[in-house]
């Protein structure tokens, strides 16, 4: 019983229950295109049904992760499945249990009242938002919001990691942005500002059918 309800694995060279990040950010991934479709189809059709399946399948798989065992959770197995050619990336599982914690209050709070009370305000769209912004940072940077509160609430010091980030050290000459880069970024925005202000109304017109000039998409 003791193999089955567990957190984290024991691998060797590691004195603590380590996850493989790499497997998780591709769960956050997967988690995170699903809801934001569930979104999408609630704010351009009003329909809520599949973000209600989302909520469910969002909540019984991190309840999966927090109280059965992470390596028996439908999403990290998928994702393990997806990265299984890719060298591990090990990471502390205390952090990632905390941060699974605040997971479970947020789609928690979502299930009783999109799927329960069956309703809708502010409250579960800053929480969509929010669980977006959470799995987004986790599958596009590898970085574990959820986690940065854990120094907050537990005297013991995170170990392991993802990119080492828990280790106070100097940044290698790759790592470091000259200010020409940052000017690049801002030169970048203004371009896109401008291309709005030009060419705003051009690109607003309906596309035509290449093999039918007169012909364009129907509007609603």
């Amino acid at each position: 019983m003791k193999k089955i309800i567990n957190f984290g694995e024991e691998v060797t060279g590691y004195d603590i229950p380590v996850l493989n990040e790499r497997e998780i950010r591709a769960a956050a991934g997967i988690l995170f295109l699903f809801m934001f479709i569930a979104i999408l189809t609630v704010i351009f059709n009003q329909d809520f049904l599949l973000l209600k399946y989302a909520v469910v399948i969002f909540l019984s798989d991190i309840l999966i992760r927090v109280f059965v065992n992470p390596k028996y959770a439908p999403t990290l197995i998928i994702g393990r499945l997806i990265v299984r050619n890719q060298t591990p990336e090990y990471v502390g599982a205390r952090q990632k249990k905390f941060a699974w914690k605040i997971g479970i209050i947020l789609a928690g709070t979502m299930f009783i009242l999109i799927n329960i009370m069956n309703t809708y305000s502010a409250i579960t769209g800053l929480i969509c938002f929010v669980c977006l912004i959470f799995l987004f940072f986790e599958s596009a940077f590898g970085i574990c919001l959820g986690c940065k509160f854990y120094p907050l609430f537990f005297k013991q010091k995170a170990q392991y990691c993802p990119g080492e980030i828990c280790d106070v050290k100097s940044r290698q000459e790759i790592q470091k942005t000259h200010w020409t880069q940052v000017l690049i970024v801002f030169g970048f925005f203004a371009f896109i500002f401008i291309t709005i202000v030009l060419f705003n109304d051009f690109f607003l017109q309906q596309p035509t059918d290449l093999f039918n000039p007169g012909q364009t998409l129907p509007t609603n």
